[in-house]
């Protein structure tokens, strides 16, 4: 019996054992599943400030992508703008170089030639040179009539002829061209005193 005895003493030893070892197990699992719950807690944590962060970084560059894009939409504009404001004074720029080839075809239509033929083809050069002057929106400003300080240069004062009042124009120097309202050239007159 003292073997039963001591047996069972064992037995009751080794299941005080095991069972003292399933406890500390489940206590240790128990600390372990609280770290590993604080640690994921931690790092959800983390995860979460990084999202915020990346959020924000996201945020960020659709706003500046955005304010680049307006910008650069309103570059696009102002220079659209810009050039179609700078074509007028262009076009007057070039035009103006070109009148005074006008200015020598009229003289070489006027001058004294025994050849038809040689005047008839400078009228021709001519007659083309101003219809294409015309297609660019070019117009000589008429010298018949007032005298008109805005589109005329007086560069001369002489008596009045028959039928002549003061204030009209009496001879043309030069002719004077326009495109639109703005004159590329006044033309020079004699002016009825």
């Amino acid at each position: 019996m003292s073997k039963k005895k001591d047996n069972n003493a064992e037995e009751k030893e080794e299941k005080d054992l095991e069972k003292d070892s399933l406890e500390s197990a489940e206590s240790e699992n128990q600390t372990e599943n609280a770290d590993n719950s604080e640690k994921s807690e931690a790092e959800t944590d983390g995860i979460s400030d990084q999202l915020k962060k990346k959020d924000e970084k996201i945020a960020s560059l659709r706003d500046q992508l955005l304010r680049n894009m307006a910008e650069y939409d309103n570059y696009r504009k102002r220079t659209s703008r810009e050039r179609i404001e700078l074509e007028p004074e262009i076009s007057a720029k070039i035009v103006t170089e070109f009148l005074t080839v006008a200015d020598s075809l009229e003289r070489a239509l006027a001058a004294d030639c025994s050849d038809e033929n040689y005047k008839k083809g400078v009228q021709m050069i001519y007659d083309s040179f101003m219809e294409t002057m015309n297609k660019l929106g070019v117009e000589q400003i008429p010298t018949e009539g007032d005298f008109d300080p805005s589109v005329h240069q007086a560069v001369q004062q002489v008596p009045g002829a028959d039928g002549q009042e003061s204030g009209q124009i009496a001879a043309t120097f030069q002719k004077g061209y326009k495109i639109g309202n703005r004159v590329l050239r006044f033309a020079m007159v004699a002016v009825v005193a």
